[in-house]
C-alpha cells in the first residue's frame, strides 16, 4: 500500500510540475505562433500530456488536470470556474482516454514494451483529434471568442501533432546524446 501511494504521489507531482513548467516554456517559445485563445500552431505540452499519461496513467492525468485548471484559472480564462474546470478535465483525461483506447485496441502492453513507431503515430493522431475536438467543443459550449470553429479545431490538431512529434524528437535526441557521452 505504501509503495502504491508513493508511486501514485510521484506520478501526480511530476505530472503537475512538468506540465505547468512546459506550458509556460511553450508560451514563451511560441508566443508568435498562437492562432487564438488556447490554440497554437505548435503545442509542446501536448506531447508531454500523452507521455505522462502513457507512463503514469491515472495519476498523470490527474496531475495534468490540476495544472491545466490552475493555469486556465490564473490565465486567459478570467477565473471562470466552470470553463477552467472543463479545460482541466479535457486536458488531463483526453490523453488518458486515448491511452485506454490505444492499449485496448492496438495490442500495446501496459508497460509499453512493444510500442512501435507506427503504433505511436496512431496514438498521436487519435490523441490529437480527441484533444482538439473536445477542447473546441468545450470552447463553443462556453461561448469563447471564435473558438469552436473548424479552423480552430484544425490548427489545434496540427499544433498537438507537431508539438508531440517535436517533444518526442527532443527526448529521443537527448537520450541518444546520453548514450554517446557514456564511456564504453
Amino acid at each position: 500500500m505504501n509503495k502504491f501511494l508513493s508511486e501514485w504521489t510521484v506520478g501526480l507531482l511530476v505530472s503537475t510540475l512538468a506540465y505547468a513548467s512546459l506550458f509556460y516554456l511553450n508560451v514563451w517559445l511560441t508566443a508568435h505562433l498562437s492562432y487564438g485563445l488556447g490554440v497554437n500552431w505548435i503545442y509542446l505540452p501536448a506531447g508531454l500530456r500523452l507521455f505522462l499519461t502513457l507512463i503514469f496513467g491515472f495519476p498523470g492525468a490527474l496531475g495534468i488536470t490540476l495544472a491545466s485548471f490552475v493555469i486556465s484559472y490564473l490565465g486567459e480564462f478570467a477565473q471562470e470556474l466552470t470553463t477552467c474546470l472543463g479545460i482541466g478535465l479535457i486536458s488531463g483525461f483526453t490523453p488518458y482516454l486515448a491511452r485506454f483506447f490505444v492499449l485496448s485496441n492496438l495490442n500495446i502492453s501496459s508497460d509499453l514494451s512493444n510500442l512501435s513507431l507506427p503504433k505511436l503515430i496512431i496514438c498521436i493522431l487519435i490523441y490529437s483529434a480527441l484533444s482538439a475536438g473536445l477542447h473546441q467543443w468545450w470552447f463553443a459550449v462556453r461561448g469563447l471568442d471564435e473558438a469552436g470553429s473548424f479552423n480552430h479545431f484544425l490548427v489545434m490538431f496540427i499544433g498537438d501533432v507537431l508539438g508531440t512529434v517535436a517533444l518526442i524528437g527532443l527526448v529521443k535526441y537527448g537520450l541518444d546524446l546520453l548514450k554517446l557521452s557514456k564511456p564504453a
